[in-house]
């Protein structure tokens, strides 16, 4: 029986996790999208895939103008950004760009969307979203899933949105921005070390947040993944962190590159890396 890629990437559900707060998830539960409804307005964090029919969905939930705003710029949480005449994200995106881009980036044909050229608005670290009643602030990051990744801090509800800077299950640090200049100037010690400052980040914030709200892999999370993530880094540099072959992403192991990566371990911590890259810096201390 052929797939119906609506039914993969589109198949979208819907529950209020805190007051005017929505988790919509798809692809079996494996990827979120938040939606936050204040006084006036409301802010949709991603887009996913480019259904073309994630925005019916969002007007279902919510009656108020909708702003919408990219965590970071990948295909799974971007490529849905036409369906809207304007997006908020990062002046970095474009270093990502090809990732969403690129022909083949992803199942849908984004170039068929109502607004292919769609506005993009940059904001910043310091910057705050107000959504009448509700006040949501930017938090610039450092390159390490992404090039383009912002936190989001709801003040009022105490909720940090992190995009895929953190998460329960894996992290994935390898270069995947698609970007040949950025390939070439990829550095898996910096990556790792630019990780390891944004994780401190967030838990130099964490009095202000009860819950961190990733973009994959379950959510909310608890705070006590970063004291994992950070001595998972300390790990790899010392030489003590597990090293699996094996993936257990069925996802990920569909893509060609998935043959060179591996997944280190410490705790509830897990990063995928390519083997020949953690090889660089596995025992050698930062």
């Amino acid at each position: 029986m052929e797939m119906n890629l609506i039914d993969v990437f589109g198949a979208y559900v819907a529950w209020e996790f805190a007051p005017k707060s929505w988790v919509i998830q798809f692809m079996s539960g494996s990827q979120n999208i938040y939606l936050l409804e204040g006084n006036e307005k409301a802010l949709l964090l991603d887009t996913g895939y480019g259904t073309g029919t994630l925005r019916v969905f969002v007007e279902r939930l919510t009656d108020k103008p909708i702003l919408v705003a990219n965590t970071h710029f990948h295909p799974d949480h971007a490529s849905g950004n036409g369906e809207w005449a304007s997006v908020l994200l990062s002046p970095n995106w474009h270093l990502d760009e090809l990732s969403v881009t690129r022909e083949g980036a992803g199942p849908f044909d984004i170039s068929q969307l109502p607004y292919p050229d769609y506005e993009k608005v940059f904001i910043k670290g310091g910057d705050v979203l107000e959504l009448g009643g509700r006040s949501v602030e930017v938090i610039d990051a450092l390159p390490a899933h992404s090039n383009s990744s912002l936190f989001f801090l709801d003040w009022k509800n105490r909720l940090l949105f992190c995009g895929d800077e953190m998460e329960s299950a894996q992290v994935l640090l390898y270069e995947n921005s698609r970007n040949p200049e950025m390939a070439e100037r990829y550095d898996v010690r910096e990556r790792l070390l630019n990780f390891a400052a944004n994780t401190q980040l967030l838990k130099d914030l964490s009095e202000h947040y009860d819950y961190l709200l990733p973009n994959h892999n379950g959510a909310p999370i608890a705070k006590s993944y970063l004291d994992d993530y950070l001595l998972l880094v300390d790990a790899i540099f010392a030489g003590t962190a597990v090293i699996d072959e094996k993936l257990n992403h069925k996802y990920i192991e569909m893509d060609p590159r998935a043959q060179g990566l591996c997944r280190i371990r410490h705790g509830k911590a897990s990063i995928f890396l390519m083997r020949e890259e953690v090889n660089k810096v596995y025992g050698k201390e930062s």
